[in-house]
């Protein structure tokens, strides 16, 4: 039966989402159940396909990418695939008309990252980071907003600001592993090997923006979602000021997290926050 095939791989995207991200996947277990489903299948496909350029270091990751995305386009032509992950989210692509558009510049960043270094120009830092992560923020917002098209307008911007304030949030604080682990540098314009106070703070800055855009749209976001998302916007905002007072060399030393009882913390101090509709920048 294909339902049963259907749930089989619903399960998956789901395991996926909770054994890659407790973070991630705790703040969608805030989403309303009707969608919640949905945001597993997005962070299912967008991981597997991460995990190919990022993890796979003993095998040919060219042609493991290469199948994936021939995979990824019969999915989304045929509307079934062996790979459940993938026929998961072919699933949510079609039930929220998700614009190719979107997938194509998801794969089109994860590609880069087979070969590509470094980011020298804004203008390759921008479209790294628009294909990386601003378009999961829209694939997201379509999720959320379920069709209603002038709301997906409406957010379009904010929901890219914050889906580029998680992207480089992530990139600070995974300095280490990235420059010496896969050798990339994704800062145009700054020298990882002597980062200091000044570059630091530059980035910072940047990310801000980022949070202060996307903070505008949690507002305006559905009450079935906007608890979800503004946990998960906390946790990153969190995240960020930890690295804000984190010495230049310590973080390209050692990996900034939060703890488990500070995680705790955010999800009642979100959660109050959207009962009594003060949905704030954090302090």
């Amino acid at each position: 039966m294909k339902s049963l095939f259907d749930q089989v791989s619903y399960r998956c995207s789901k395991q996926v989402t909770e054994s890659y991200s407790t973070s991630f996947s705790l703040a969608t277990k805030m989403l309303d159940i009707s969608i919640r489903q949905d945001i597993y299948n997005i962070y299912g496909f967008v991981r597997f396909a991460d995990e190919i350029v990022d993890s796979f270091h003993d095998y040919d990751k060219a042609s493991l990418f290469e199948r994936f995305e021939n995979d990824l386009d019969n999915a989304l032509k045929k509307k079934i695939s062996l790979n459940p992950i993938l026929n998961a989210f072919q699933h949510t692509f079609h039930k929220y008309e998700i614009p190719i558009e979107l997938v194509s510049a998801f794969m089109k960043s994860m590609k880069m990252d087979l070969t590509k270094e470094a980011y020298i120009t804004e203008e390759e830092y921008k479209e790294y980071i628009y294909g990386s992560a601003d378009v999961v923020g829209l694939m997201c917002l379509k999720v959320f907003v379920k069709g209603n098209m002038e709301q997906y307008n409406n957010l379009k911007d904010a929901a890219m600001a914050l889906g580029s304030a998680f992207q480089k949030v992530n990139f600070l604080r995974d300095l280490k592993a990235d420059f010496e682990g896969l050798n990339r540098t994704y800062f145009p314009n700054t020298n990882l090997n002597a980062l200091d106070e000044a570059a630091k703070a530059r980035i910072i800055e940047e990310i801000q923006e980022d949070f202060s855009n996307g903070l505008a749209g949690i507002v305006l976001l559905p009450k079935e979602v906007k608890f979800g998302v503004y946990t998960a916007y906390i946790y990153y905002y969190k995240l960020l000021k930890k690295l804000k007072n984190t010495p230049p060399l310590e973080i390209k030393n050692t990996r900034i997290r939060v703890a488990n009882h500070q995680k705790m913390g955010l999800l009642v101090k979100s959660y109050l926050s959207c009962k009594f509709n003060l949905v704030i920048k954090p302090s």
